[in-house]
């Protein structure tokens, strides 16, 4: 079963829109679906910022997800060089959960990483992930 950490970007892109390709991640059968507090703040500020009428609908999603924060202080691995500090502690989320990927539409900040796994959690795009499905 996979173990996917949505970023506050798919999160907030699936509340959005209605109809947006991002909701089939609700509904894997073969999958568990987390994210962080910090993600969760991000996409909630954000989406009330500029679509309110959606909150609700994030809240719905958020409530489907296994929450999970990195310890305190942490270890950033290397590969988290790349990444802006905001950003740090995403990765370091998803690794604490024992995500098998973060899945992000972050190209700015997680461009560098889409592909490579960084302590056994593989960085991708959700629609790669979704596209790695149809392919096994």
């Amino acid at each position: 079963m996979d173990r996917l950490f949505l970023d506050a970007n798919v999160l907030f892109s699936a509340a959005y829109n209605p109809t947006s390709p991002l909701l089939v991640l609700w509904e894997l059968k073969k999958a568990l679906l987390f994210s962080s507090s910090h993600a969760v703040h991000e996409a909630r500020k954000n989406l009330a910022a500029l679509r309110p009428d959606r909150v609700d609908i994030l809240e719905t999603l958020i409530a489907k997800l296994f929450l999970v924060d990195s310890p305190p202080g942490a270890p950033a691995p290397p590969e988290a060089a790349s990444l802006p500090a905001k950003d740090v502690p995403i990765l370091l989320a998803a690794m604490e959960a024992g995500a098998s990927h973060l899945l992000t539409v972050d190209k700015k900040h997680f461009g560098l990483l889409y592909g490579q796994a960084v302590a056994r959690t593989l960085v991708l795009t959700p629609g790669a992930y979704l596209r790695s499905l149809r392919n096994t």
